[in-house]
């Protein structure tokens, strides 16, 4: 029976080295998926116009605190971020001039400046046709009230 025993014992013992070396194994391949992500990231972050951190930190200070940011928003972010300097830089140097000055920059950021102006009177005109329209409205139930009676 001691020979039984010690059989299962080794058995026992040999199937929980497995597992930790299964546990290991599976920990080291995390760690490699982990290090290649972040190898990934800095290999983005090389073609990113703009360091990711400053981008993500203007970000949360603009978002609620319990908003998470996916990965690919930042990346969208910092990429659309670049694409609007190169926008508004193109049309900095439509200018005949050798330098680019105050009045420029500002004549070329315009659109970008206007969009807030341009949603506001976008609201204003929704809330003006909904007024019409309720007024539409009562005036097609009075035509009906007075002509099915």
């Amino acid at each position: 029976m001691n020979n039984i025993e010690e059989k299962e014992n080794f058995q026992e013992k040999e199937d929980i080295e497995k597992e930790i070396n299964d546990s290991v194994e599976e920990m080291t391949q995390q760690e490699k998926e982990e290090l290649q992500e972040e190898e990934d990231e800095d290999l983005e972050d090389e073609k990113l116009p703009f360091p990711n951190a400053t981008v993500v930190r203007l970000m949360r200070q603009s978002l609620d605190k319990n908003k998470q940011i996916k990965g690919v928003v930042k990346k969208e972010m910092n990429l659309w971020l670049g694409r609007l300097i190169e926008t508004v830089c193109k049309k900095m140097n439509a200018f005949d001039y050798s330098y680019v000055d105050y009045g420029m920059f500002k004549q070329a950021i315009e659109t970008f400046e206007n969009i807030q102006t341009i949603e506001i009177e976008k609201m204003r005109l929704i809330k003006n046709m909904e007024k019409i329209k309720a007024d539409c409205d009562a005036l097609i139930d009075d035509v009906e009230r007075k002509f099915h009676e």
